[in-house]
């Protein structure tokens, strides 16, 4: 067994063998998208040093930049505590939402009125 084997042992994949991964600027934490990924794209991503994902919609594979030039390259990957979900460590290059923003997560605050406790 080797060791991306190894790690993929890990994961807890969904009904759908997936499972879901954040991803992350890797220097300044900043939260950019999140995505979907099956055994053979985390193996991708893991291997390859380029994250690559699984569309739902489109029911197949997609590495991130191919077409766009948007590319991510891997600096790292974690799996959380309960082994579904993987914290996806990347240097992008350009934006990483499909809408043409930095990050998915831009949008108007859901929660504007929570007080911040001391």
């Amino acid at each position: 067994m080797t060791d991306v084997d190894a790690a993929l042992s890990r994961v807890r994949w969904n009904d759908d063998g997936l499972v879901a991964v954040v991803v992350q600027q890797w220097d300044t934490k900043e939260v950019l998208m999140m995505a979907w990924a099956n055994a053979d794209a985390l193996r991708e991503t893991l291997t390859s040093g380029r994250a690559t994902y699984w569309s739902r919609s489109r029911q197949e594979y997609w590495r991130k930049g191919d077409t766009s030039g948007h590319v991510q390259h891997v600096r790292g990957a974690r799996l959380d505590c309960d082994g579904d979900t993987v914290l996806l460590s990347v240097d992008q290059v350009g934006v990483a939402c499909h809408t043409g923003t930095r990050t998915c997560f831009d949008a108007d605050d859901l929660a504007p009125f929570v007080a911040l406790v001391d």
